[in-house]
C-alpha cells in the first residue's frame, strides 16, 4: 500500500522537534494530526494542498502549510501537493483559469502576443486580473472537491474491500476446521 512507502519517507517527530528553524513554531508541529495517515487527514490534506496549487503566489507552499495547522490535517501531503502547479504546469493551468473566469464574468477572452518579459505581464494585468483570479479561485474551489471525495471515495473502497477479504479469509478458516 503507498501509504507504508510514504511514511517510510516521512520525517521522524523527533528530529522536527529538535530542527533549530521550526523553533519558532513552537508545540504546534506537534499535533499527532499532522502527520497521521488516517481518511480525514489525508482527504483534507488533498483539498488544501490543490486549492493551494490555484494561488497565484509564490508562496503557495507557506499558505498551504499555514491551512494544513490550522484545520489539522497531513502537513507533508498538503505542502507537497502544491507542486501541481510547477514551472511546466504554471502557464496552462493559469492559462485556463484565465479562460475560465473571463467565462463566468461574460468577458471576451484577451487576444494577444504573448512575450515573455515583465513589461508585457504589467501591461496586461489591467484586463486580466479579475478574470483570473476569479478563475483561479473556482478552478482551486472545484479541484480541491474533487479530490477531497476522490480521496475519501478511494480510502472507503480500499477499507471495503480489507473487511471483505478478511471475512473470506474467516469463512474460509471456519471451514477448514
Amino acid at each position: 500500500m503507498p501509504k507504508r512507502l510514504i511514511k517510510k519517507y516521512m520525517p521522524d517527530h523527533k528530529k522536527i522537534r529538535d530542527h533549530k528553524h521550526l523553533q519558532f513554531f513552537g508545540n504546534v508541529l506537534h499535533n499527532g494530526n499532522l502527520w497521521h495517515f488516517n481518511r480525514r487527514s489525508v482527504s483534507g490534506a488533498f483539498a488544501i494542498g490543490v486549492f493551494c496549487a490555484f494561488i497565484p503566489l509564490p508562496s503557495q507552499m507557506i499558505i498551504a502549510a499555514a491551512l494544513a495547522i490550522l484545520v489539522q490535517v497531513n502537513l507533508p501531503i498538503s505542502v507537497s501537493l502544491v507542486w501541481i502547479s510547477n514551472p511546466i504546469t504554471i502557464p496552462p493551468i493559469f492559462y485556463g483559469s484565465y479562460k475560465l473566469g473571463a467565462l463566468v464574468l461574460g468577458q471576451e477572452i484577451l487576444e494577444t502576443d504573448y512575450q515573455m518579459d515583465i513589461d508585457w505581464f504589467i501591461a496586461q494585468i489591467d484586463c486580466i486580473w479579475q478574470p483570473f483570479l476569479l478563475g483561479c479561485f473556482i478552478a482551486g474551489v472545484v479541484s480541491a472537491s474533487i479530490a477531497y471525495i476522490t480521496i475519501r471515495l478511494l480510502w472507503r473502497l480500499h477499507i471495503i474491500r480489507h473487511i471483505q477479504e478478511r471475512r473470506a479469509r474467516r469463512k474460509k478458516a471456519k471451514e477448514k476446521l
